[in-house]
């Protein structure tokens, strides 16, 4: 029996590493998932464990490599952005991979803004929000200042998704989707690196940049090998809803990160935009993707702990919750705001603090917060679709299974198809696809993503403002 032909996919999130195997009709064949304990940086900041993601990495594909059921033929990479591997003129990597959530020190915000122009200004020319190490940029800057000694060695900075594959190929590149990433380095008038770039001599240090799509055959222990370059799983993301939906779309990717993206715009950022945390991701061909986000999913976390501490609730107690129309009839006449919210930065009316005590159980408070949530959902999705005449928003990611979400979405944006997709392959099929970059059928869409059409409640659909 001959064995089948798969493309592997490492998938690399915070916390989550994964590894799949495609066939050739991107069918998933053969998953592993895996945490690895983070580490920390000189700071005592936690990072993630590069010696323990390469071993396991290596191990897996090795393992599979010596599979009696598989033949691999080609292997790419989706990773998490905003980071960043520094590499000596050996190869050999000279700091920890600084975690996007390390804060950068005031005073070297402000030196690098004086040297190189105006918050606003930067960050509506790369269409970068200033979020500290987020910008990975801004890392560069950071340990170029602070640590000048270690910067001098660096002879290539590597996003993470092309560390990943250097490791297999030797070969140090960058790719538009890693590079276009809220990172603070992309022109996107120029279609170049930014003038501060060349202006800090960084150029020096960021390989060449190539196209996604890209793959470089090598054998690898004696075996040809059709080895991807890596995407931004962002990026990964949208892929395959670009490849199966030919018409204009908006997706909403929830999670940790809510983040609404527009693949079809061709309206810049304005400093108004910039103001309310939209920026740009970037396509594989380097055009722009209008996006927003927020920190819903954290801020989702941190308010039902609370919830759930205050009403001497188990963990877990909220999961599977339906949405309940007799406690939407009695909050819905209320709309003083009752969370604070602690990592949403935003522009919205707010409480000064979170007070629970109005709330007569915890599911009256859950939908209160829900409510809360998407007044800034609704806002972020409509400026994020702007003026490009879209018919669809499709939702994917953690928040499908929330029944109150998704029903007070649908309802809000009645004039709008809305679909909810579940796939837990994600940015992976995104990945395996770029390797191959064929046309999809509506029907490998609609199966793979067990779609699902949502409808306005009767009862709400002219009531906009839940």
């Amino acid at each position: 029996m001959a064995r089948k032909e798969v493309t592997a996919i490492f998938d690399i999130g915070k916390t989550n590493k994964k590894f799949f195997l495609f066939d050739r009709n991107y069918k998933e064949v053969h998953k592993e998932y895996k945490r690895l304990d983070e580490i920390e940086d000189e700071d005592g900041f936690p990072t993630e464990d590069l010696s323990a993601l390469q071993m396991w990495l290596k191990q897996c594909f090795d393992r599979i490599l010596g599979a009696k059921d598989f033949n691999v033929t080609g292997i790419n990479f989706s990773t998490y952005g905003a980071s960043l591997v520094h590499l000596d003129k050996h190869g050999k990597i000279l700091t920890p991979l600084y975690n996007y959530l390390k804060p950068i020190p005031i005073d070297i915000l402000k030196e690098f803004y004086a040297k190189h122009g105006g918050e606003d200004i930067i960050a509506a020319e790369t269409a970068s929000p200033q979020s500290g190490m987020l910008n990975s940029g801004l890392q560069l800057f950071w340990l170029k200042q602070t640590k000048p000694e270690i910067f001098q060695k660096i002879r290539y900075s590597l996003h993470l998704p092309q560390y990943l594959s250097y490791l297999f190929t030797g070969i140090p590149v960058s790719d538009y989707t890693s590079i276009g990433c809220h990172t603070n380095l992309w022109d996107y008038s120029t279609q170049d690196y930014h003038e501060w770039v060349y202006s800090e001599g960084l150029e020096g240090v960021l390989p060449p940049v190539v196209s996604t799509k890209t793959s470089i055959n090598l054998y690898h222990k004696g075996k040809p090998l059709k080895i991807g370059v890596g995407i931004h799983d962002s990026s990964a993301a949208l892929l395959p809803y670009l490849l199966g939906e030919h018409k204009p779309f908006l997706l909403l990717s929830t999670g940790t990160w809510s983040v609404a993206m527009n693949p079809f715009t061709e309206d810049p950022l304005t400093a108004d935009d910039i103001e309310n945390n939209c920026l740009n991701y970037m396509r594989i061909d380097g055009n722009p993707v209008r996006a927003s986000r927020f920190f819903m999913g954290n801020e989702y976390n941190l308010q039902v702990k609370k919830l759930t501490e205050y009403f001497n609730k188990t963990k877990g107690y909220h999961r599977g919750m339906k949405f309940d129309l007799s406690i939407y009839q009695k909050l819905r006449a209320n709309t003083i705001p009752h969370f604070k919210f602690e990592s949403i930065q935003l522009k919205h009316e707010r409480a000064e603090k979170t007070d629970l005590n109005v709330f007569d159980n915890f599911e009256e408070g859950y939908h209160q917060l829900m409510f809360e949530l998407l007044q800034l959902q609704y806002q972020t999705i409509e400026r994020t679709i702007g003026n490009t005449p879209i018919k669809k928003i499709y939702i994917d990611g953690g928040f499908t299974d929330n029944d109150i979400f998704v029903k007070l979405i649908a309802n809000h944006f009645t004039r709008y198809k809305v679909r909810t997709t579940q796939s837990p392959l994600g940015s992976a099929l995104g990945a395996a696809m770029v390797m191959g970059n064929e046309k999809l059928d509506k029907r490998f869409f609609k199966e793979h993503y067990r779609m699902k059409k949502l409808m306005p409640l009767q009862i709400l659909a002219n009531n906009k403002q839940t």
